[in-house]
């Protein structure tokens, strides 16, 4: 019952100022402890307990930025192989998706404070990340390029040219990450997401850019791409993309069926089709079981 409810009770049956004083405390007393419980729950729930364990829906965080995987349709909804993938999950977990996008930046905070249950956005899985989040198996094996312009003598296999190049990167991903550990002296530009690198790319304001290959490959198929290409061979750096849930969460065994189940039934492979027309084994790792301490 509310403080008004109780107040308007009170008045109703004629009862005395003092008592009615009385009956507001009590009242507020009901209020407070109320929401003391919400506390206690919205906490408990941002620890150990997802939606999915106590109803019919699983809240996912994505980026919207990282097309072919994910992106922002011009009606504001969502799509992509990650979304589609998440749906199709879902689906065989009998709970309705509800995905929504997050900054990249804020991705990870997000998931820790209970924004959403889980991460669905080409994670990459690093040691690092590890500590923070619990990986489910991957779903996805990922190589780097360089990318330049066609007519450009950019040549990433000699360390002499990437220092003397600036160089595209997204912010706090494992290109950025590998081109800073790798290459200290080169002259990074990073930037909050993917589309705004490529632009500057584009636009010529930096000579090259380090990306994940499928996002590159479907830059370089549209008309402001269509000058460019990637220069020297592909980087293989052991880089495999899973679901991120906080750590603990019973949630994580969950994915890891469905995973299973949506590539035994060809589901998978149908996604992989669509996004990609390759066959699944050469973008695919083997489903191994995730741990704690990532670095597959």
């Amino acid at each position: 019952m509310t403080r008004a409810s109780v107040i308007k009770s009170v008045r109703m049956s004629r009862f005395s100022a003092s008592l009615l004083a009385m009956a507001a405390v009590f009242a507020l007393a009901g209020c407070s402890n109320s929401q003391d419980s919400t506390d206690d729950v919205n906490q408990s729930a941002t620890e150990t307990t997802t939606v999915s364990e106590t109803g019919d829906v699983l809240r996912i965080g994505t980026e919207g930025a990282y097309a072919p995987f994910n992106y922002t349709n011009a009606d504001g909804t969502l799509g992509g192989f990650d979304v589609d993938m998440a749906n199709a999950i879902c689906a065989d977990m009998q709970v309705t998706c509800e995905i929504t996008a997050q900054d990249w930046d804020g991705i990870i905070p997000g998931l820790k404070a209970g924004k959403y249950d889980a991460i669905v956005a080409a994670m990459s899985i690093t040691p690092e990340r590890a500590q923070q989040v619990s990986f489910t198996d991957p779903y996805f094996s990922n190589t780097l390029v360089f990318l330049a312009r066609k007519e450009s003598s950019f040549d990433p296999s000699k360390s002499s040219d990437i220092d003397a190049h600036s160089i595209a990167a997204q912010r706090s991903t494992i290109s950025s990450q590998w081109l800073e550990g790798e290459y200290p002296k080169a002259n990074m530009k990073l930037y909050d997401t993917l589309s705004n690198a490529f632009l500057d790319l584009g636009s010529g304001r930096v000579d090259a850019m380090i990306s994940d290959k499928v996002p590159a490959l479907e830059w370089l198929s549209s008309p402001s791409g269509s000058p460019y290409m990637i220069k020297g061979d592909e980087i293989d750096i052991n880089d495999n993309f899973a679901i991120a849930v906080r750590p603990g969460d019973a949630l994580q065994a969950k994915i890891n069926q469905s995973l299973a189940n949506i590539k035994a039934n060809g589901t998978y492979d149908e996604l992989n089709q669509k996004y990609f027309a390759m066959p699944a084994t050469e973008t695919t790792v083997a489903a191994e079981p995730a741990t704690d301490t990532g670095g597959q």
